[in-house]
């Protein structure tokens, strides 16, 4: 019942619309999977999870949680399913993400790529400026893995979405 309270993406862009930009990311939510499981695997973290992608204002403030997909899925797949690039591109909303969104395009900045020390100091100095915007998206995302239920899943996949949206809702509703 909580889950169908949460906001859409489009409800979510239209309470962005009023704020300077926000701040795209995404988590992994480990769940208990077996080596049989490949979907769920994501080899970054060498750990079986749902994909969660999430939206935060410039405050590092909860705004949107996705459905959760499979661990084996990159963040800017992930994002495009969600249709989140192109909403963000439609609304003219600023979005700051980090280099797993490289070559979203849109709205959507990213730092720049390369190791640190090969990076110009112009480019070192921008990456730094991102990398402190991005640091407050990191409080959604704290906030959304303070939910002792969504430290380590034991639950179906299927039900893992709603869990994810009930909690949304209870945030928002506590928040406000």
């Amino acid at each position: 019942m909580l889950a169908a309270l949460a906001p859409d993406l489009a409800a979510a862009v239209k309470t962005a619309q009023n704020k300077a930009f926000v701040i795209l990311d995404g988590t992994l939510l480990p769940i208990d999977r077996i080596a049989a499981d490949r979907p769920f695997y994501s080899g970054k973290h060498k750990k079986h999870g749902m994909n969660v992608q999430v939206i935060a204002d410039p405050h590092g403030r909860l705004l949107w949680a996705s459905p959760a997909l499979p661990g084996a899925v990159h963040d800017i797949k992930a994002a495009r399913t969600h249709g989140l690039i192109d909403a963000f591109d439609d609304a003219g909303m600023p979005c700051w993400a980090d280099k797993s969104y490289q070559g979203a395009g849109g709205t959507v900045r990213v730092p720049f790529r390369g190791r640190w020390d090969r990076l110009s100091a112009g480019q070192q100095a921008v990456n730094r400026a991102h990398a402190r915007i991005r640091a407050l998206g990191e409080q959604a995302m704290a906030t959304l893995k303070n939910w002792r239920l969504l430290r380590k899943l034991r639950c179906s996949t299927t039900r893992i979405t709603s869990l994810v949206q009930a909690v949304l809702t209870l945030h928002l509703t506590c928040s406000n």
